[in-house]
């Protein structure tokens, strides 16, 4: 008997310089023939890339034919204006939003809403979802959240996105299948009955990957950090990275996930590599045995 291949997500990041605007279409262009059931443009701190964001969304949309969903925060905005730009998303078409409550900006230590803005995601979710115009994603942490009180209190604080009008999870990255696979059980428990869907970080730069790990308060495994020692030593971290996610991505598939969402940091190559080792091919989906 055969099942179909999980359905693939890529995220991308708007560019802020012309270097940077030829990474994200090379990126689009890459991945793209992999026919992703979604793509995903993120905001930058503190809202700063709010109209690169929106540029970036309807760029691809429009000429790539692919669903986009843009990201859309809480912060920097009243709600006045947070609702105008989702409605200008949804006049160019992009019924698809990511809803999160969003990072500071930089030199802040901690999240302020704007004083006649969203107090956080939950109230952000709730009044996209009145507006009847739009499929809802959030984030969730299979790792406590930097801000957590407890790793439930993740849980509840995602049950209470999903009660709002979230139709989907998608998690923050990691690196061993059964951090995903705790908290996937755990959401169950709690009722939560929505998609959970795994990030997925192809790992580019090992360095890189640790302070992003760090930053997001993702545990890495000690036999992960001596065997990336060791393949650094010998020249083989690109060979690693790829074995690392691949594995890491067979495990979720063994395990009946359905979807994979890459964090490609605008960098294709690894991330290309990966599902084609998956047994992905452009523009031809396989069956998984």
């Amino acid at each position: 008997m055969t099942r179909p291949a999980p359905q693939l997500s890529f995220e991308f990041f708007p560019p802020q310089s012309l270097d940077a605007s030829f990474r994200l279409w090379d990126t689009v262009q890459t991945l793209a023939p992999f026919e992703p059931d979604m793509v995903s443009v993120t905001y930058g701190a503190g809202g700063t890339t709010r109209e690169l964001t929106h540029d970036a969304v309807k760029a691809i949309s429009q000429n790539y034919g692919l669903t986009v969903a843009a990201h859309l925060t809480c912060v920097g905005a009243s709600r006045a204006e947070t609702l105008a730009i989702a409605e200008s998303y949804a006049g160019v078409g992009v019924r698809n939003l990511v809803a999160l409550r969003g990072d500071p900006p930089q030199g802040v230590s901690g999240f302020v809403p704007h004083p006649d803005g969203f107090a956080d995601s939950v109230e952000l979710v709730a009044a996209l979802a009145k507006t009847g115009k739009f499929d809802i994603a959030v984030g969730a942490y299979p790792e406590r959240h930097p801000e957590a009180a407890s790793d439930h209190a993740d849980i509840d604080w995602l049950k209470r996105k999903v009660d709002a009008g979230a139709s989907r999870a998608i998690t923050q990255f990691f690196f061993e299948a059964e951090t995903f696979l705790r908290f996937r059980d755990a959401c169950v428990a709690a009722g939560i009955e929505v998609p959970i869907i795994p990030g997925i970080l192809p790992i580019v730069s090992w360095d890189g990957a640790r302070r992003f790990a760090a930053r997001c308060n993702a545990h890495v495994p000690a036999k992960l950090e001596e065997a990336f020692a060791h393949a650094i030593r010998d020249g083989r971290e690109r060979l690693l990275a790829l074995t690392q996610c691949s594995v890491l991505c067979e495990r979720l598939i063994e395990e009946g996930v359905s979807d994979l969402h890459f964090y490609t940091l605008n960098r294709p190559e690894m991330t290309q590599a990966v599902c084609e080792t998956l047994g992905y091919a452009p523009e031809r989906r396989r069956q998984v045995a």
